[in-house]
């Protein structure tokens, strides 16, 4: 074992309560280190420790140490990192588990010790992707949507049940319990690793795009495709180009009546004009200090939607304050605060010496923020509530796209008719069909929680109500939101509004909305309505909450209630009522919560002994967790009979030897793609549409209609997650001109859905690619977005720009992200796409260069250049290497 050559820096530490421990002195490094960005010390941190001169060289330590010059280098300089644990949840951590069980039978196939396959490093899965809003506005909703879950996800929780036993240093935290990020935050999060010899900082890459939101609690820590967090589990580093660190200075404070999640809306829409892609942000200024730990947080959830790679804020007193509102143990809120001290890793916001270098500066005044919502399809496309009629309006009659719907001025006033329990109602542009409090990024703070409930409970005291048809729903990001609601006394005003607690999920954020009335779907398709969802989530792309609705809105959870009461988001809050009672009209203005009050009951209710009984309960699960019965084996048994949990196809064959890369040549485009096509278009979520081939499929298995879930779901059957890749009904691909999940066979001119072009061009060995615009592959981190494209035969993809996560993942599995010169698009190049296109790869793989130019030669005689975005070492030798067993 090699030496590490930074021992020298390796000193004790007294951690207080006659606790000792080592820890490496990064401060000794020199007057480099005072000048660094906080979040770049963790990275440097984590350098010298696990410095081996192998996987981590002195020179990279060297290079995290010089980070103002090599951050300015053109082309960026590249350093590994090693994240100190790893967080999954169910969607992305099934088919994680799936891979390591195929690792095992692999490696034993060829002679290795399958006991050897396990985690690394500390991987916490949290099940929080599975439930659905099936049933709502009932007493017992709750109940009855969770004994849903355990029926649909019965096999795939006996699998994840059979992984926490089978594989050491994995935690699975059961469903029921709530939404991984507010569970990380509350809970899994260390801040500082105290238990050890040596201490040193908290950091995790998850599968998930919103890991980021334990940046609010100064934790270093972003979303990784699967691929990735499957190589960190196994003790490989992650290798990445030294960041941009974007300062982002608070000033000011917040209006009475504005909420976090405006902030973070506003937040969300400056730093996506600014461009941060593939940057870090990092908060500053004595506005900071104005934040409470909650608010810090739900910005940093966002950060994936105002696309930086983190959302940082370093730890200050207010950090440790909300540890011990959380209920961590009092040793080691001392033990972290000793240790970030000796390391000059405590922030004051309010001291302007302790700021360090950026790369740029910009900022925000909060006096400045207003009431906000995002949307009707971006998560960064903001509106102030008080233009949201007059943007609405405009969105009906603008051109299809981000901010249009192109309804003709013949249909603008369309109103349909329908009954509903023995009532009749009328649905027109705008009427809200979904209302939920749901996600992360707000259920993890109790102001807006809590604001809500104040909200609902002035409401009813007034007497306003919601239309029955309104799917309105509460899932909790934790055990403990229902508590403090429950104890302030706010729950039987949210029930009386619809607003029940459904479950603990992501639910209608991550598209598990649940069904519509038939009687509303029948009048929203008659008359080809905008109707909408509001949600208080981070997501809101066509799509992706329900085929239903074709606006969504992000908005804080008092603006849900106030949207369902409204039943319309074509209203001005300010000079139209939300309701009339007894005569009177009733404004938003009548109901909302001062800040004041709102405060003073989260300051009564929202207590350490909260979180001591909601998460001492934790792991020990729930009854249906517990009464399944797992596999005690080493290996998985797989069942060949199972829809849910199949044996993958990427780990058999397996080689000690390298395989020689066959060229791609004369291949044709699969689809033709616009800009911001997501990881939901390219696979997605939701519930499986019964005329798609994955539901062929599972039909042919003998499955009926309501057993088919979603796909998230089923990600651990590459059967179905392959049948179901490019299947969104809004996916617009050019060779047909309208949304749909279909594509052209280009020799045959016959319009077929995507997997089965697929299969076609499988049968002739034909080689295949995609073009794409901007931001291929934004949304979720989502490891099937490119081990779908894998198993459709797709060997490459040329887009004009790539979302960070997606394209790590093409890299991962091999495929060849190439990305079109400064200037060039498919269009500037007279593409068509109905062209064959071969690739000029090296023959001799050991002559790949990152980013080095490609040429493409289309069958038209056009040729040009793009960039091999294949940005590191690693990834061309996962391209290089394939699915290899080293010996």
């Amino acid at each position: 074992m090699s030496v590490n050559p930074y021992s020298n820096l390796l000193k004790d530490i007294d951690l207080g309560n006659g606790n000792t421990a080592k820890f490496y002195d990064i401060s000794a490094l020199g007057a480099e280190y005072t000048r660094l960005p906080f979040s770049v010390r963790v990275l440097l941190e984590s350098a010298v420790r696990n410095c081996d001169n192998f996987q981590i060289l002195e020179d990279d330590v060297a290079k995290i140490l010089n980070w103002k010059s090599n951050q300015a280098i053109e082309g960026g300089v590249e350093v590994p990192f090693r994240p100190s644990r790893v967080i999954l949840q169910d969607f992305t951590g099934v088919p994680a588990v799936v891979d390591f069980a195929a690792m095992r039978d692999a490696v034993q196939a060829l002679g290795g010790k399958a006991e050897d396959i396990n985690p690394q490093c500390p991987a916490d899965l949290v099940i929080d992707h599975s439930v659905q809003v099936d049933v709502s506005r009932e007493a017992d909703s709750k109940a009855k949507n969770e004994e849903l879950e355990f029926e649909r996800n019965k096999e795939r929780f006996q699998f994840l049940k059979w992984g926490a036993k089978a594989f050491k240093n994995m935690l699975i935290v059961p469903p029921g319990s709530g939404i991984v990020h507010q569970v990380n935050l509350e809970y899994l999060a260390r801040v500082c690793f105290t238990d050890s010899e040596i201490v040193y900082p908290d950091s995790v890459v998850g599968t998930d795009s919103h890991t980021t939101m334990i940046n609010g609690l100064g934790v270093v820590g972003w979303g990784v495709g699967g691929i990735e967090a499957e190589a960190v589990m196994l003790g490989q580093p992650i290798s990445m180009t030294l960041p941009k660190v974007v300062g982002y200075r608070i000033t000011g404070e917040l209006d009475p009546k504005v909420t976090s999640t405006d902030v973070v809306l506003t937040i969300t829409k400056h730093l996506r004009q600014v461009g941060v892609v593939g940057k870090f942000v990092e908060f500053f200024g004595p506005g900071v200090e104005k934040l409470s730990l909650a608010d810090r947080a739900t910005i940093a959830n966002m950060c994936p939607e105002y696309g930086a790679t983190i959302g940082y804020f370093p730890v200050d007193e207010k950090t440790l304050d909300y540890l011990k509102q959380t209920n961590r143990a009092a040793d080691k809120i001392e033990a972290i605060k000793r240790y970030l001290s000796a390391v000059h890793m405590i922030r004051n916001f309010s001291d302007e010496t302790e700021n360090p270098d950026f790369s740029e500066i910009h900022s925000l005044d909060l006096s400045e923020v207003v009431p906000s919502l995002s949307g009707p399809k971006r998560p960064h496309d903001r509106v102030s509530v008080s233009s949201m009629k007059e943007d609405f309006s405009k969105c009906l009659v603008s051109p299809v796209g981000f901010k249009g719907f192109a309804i003709p001025n013949d249909k603008l006033a369309a109103t349909i008719p329908f009954m509903y329990d023995g009532q009749e109602y009328t649905l027109k542009h705008g009427s809200v069909l979904i209302s939920a409090i749901t996600s992360c990024t707000n259920t993890s703070n109790p102001s807006v929680m809590l604001g809500a409930g104040l909200l609902a409970q002035n409401a009813v005291k007034l007497g306003l109500s919601v239309k029955p048809y309104i799917k309105t729903s509460l899932s909790p990001g934790s055990g403990v939101v229902t508590y403090y609601l429950r104890e302030s006394g706010v729950i039987p005003s949210l029930e009386a509004l619809g607003f029940g607690v459904v479950g603990y999920g992501c639910m209608t954020c991550i598209g598990n909305s649940g069904p519509l009335p038939p009687p509303v779907v029948e009048a929203v398709e008659k008359g080809d309505l905008v109707c909408c969802g509001v949600l208080s989530g981070n997501r809101n792309f066509e799509g992706r909450i329900h085929p239903n609705t074709r606006a969504n809105y992000l908005a804080s959870p008092p603006l849900c209630i106030a949207y369902a009461i409204a039943g319309t988001v074509d209203i001005d809050f300010e000079v139209d009522p939300l309701g009339h009672v007894n005569g009177q009209d009733v404004f938003l203005r009548d109901i909302w919560p001062t800040r004041a009050q709102i405060q003073e009951v989260e300051s009564k209710y929202v207590i350490p002994s909260m979180f001591q009984e909601v998460y001492s309960k934790i792991s020990s699960g729930n009854s249906n967790w517990n009464k399944l019965e797992a596999p005690e084996s080493l290996l998985y048994p797989w069942d060949k009979t199972s829809t849910y949990i199949k044996q993958p196809p990427f780990f058999q064959g397996m080689t000690v030897e390298l395989t020689a890369k066959k060229p791609i040549k004369d291949a044709h485009a699969l689809l033709h793609l616009g800009d911001s096509v997501t990881t939901d278009h390219i696979s997605p979520a939701g519930s499986i549409p019964r005329n798609s081939p994955a539901a062929r499929y599972l039909a042919s298995r003998g499955l009926n209609p309501r057993d088919f879930n979603s796909f998230g779901s089923r990600r651990g059957n590459d059967a179905v997650m392959a049948r179901g890749t490019f299947g969104n009904i809004r996916l617009v691909n050019k060779f047909i001109g309208k949304a749909a999940p279909k594509t052209l066979h280009i020799p045959s001119g016959v319009t077929l859905d995507v997997f089965d072009a697929a299969q076609e061009y499988a049968s002739s060995g034909q080689d295949l690619i995609i073009l794409a615009g901007k931001d291929y592959g934004c949304g979720s981190s989502r490891d099937w977005a490119a081990k779908g494209p894998y198993l459709l035969g797709i060997r490459a993809v040329i887009a004009e720009s790539y979302e960070r996560i997606h394209r790590s993942n093409l890299a991962g599995m091999g495929i060849i992200p190439l990305q079109y010169e400064d200037g060039q698009t498919a269009d500037t190049l007279g593409l068509t796409g109905q062209e064959s296109f071969s690739i000029a790869m090296p023959e001799d793989s050991a002559d790949l260069k990152p980013r080095m130019r490609i040429e493409v030669t289309a069958s038209s005689g056009k040729s040009f250049f793009t960039v091999l975005r294949f940005d590191t070492e690693p990834e061309l030798t996962y391209y290089r290497d394939g699915y290899t067993i080293y010996t």
